[in-house]
């Protein structure tokens, strides 16, 4: 999960981008460009990494967050096993 803070000529670039990766827009191809016009300043953290873009990873990353929040962690944990073993896979 990430965050930016661009300036306005992104959304030029952006609308003349072709699409890339999965037939989208890419992000990170006009941040590319863009850095091809003024500078581009990035920060490195050390830290777990989410994919929100892709379904199985925006359920992870909600899942983590609730269960790292202590307001939610035992309902949520509570959802989950009842969830869990309502759907039990038989054993072959």
């Amino acid at each position: 999960m990430g965050r930016y803070v661009l300036h306005p000529e992104i959304f030029s670039i952006l609308e003349n981008l072709t699409p890339g990766a999965g037939g989208e827009i890419q992000l990170t191809d006009a941040i590319k460009e863009l850095n091809q016009l003024q500078m581009v300043v990035g920060y490195e953290f050390d830290g777990e990494r989410h994919d929100v873009g892709d379904k199985f990873g925006f359920i992870k990353a909600t899942v983590e967050f609730a269960l790292e929040r202590a307001d939610l962690r035992e309902q949520v944990l509570e959802y989950l096993k009842d969830t869990v073993s309502e759907n039990k896979i038989p054993q072959s």
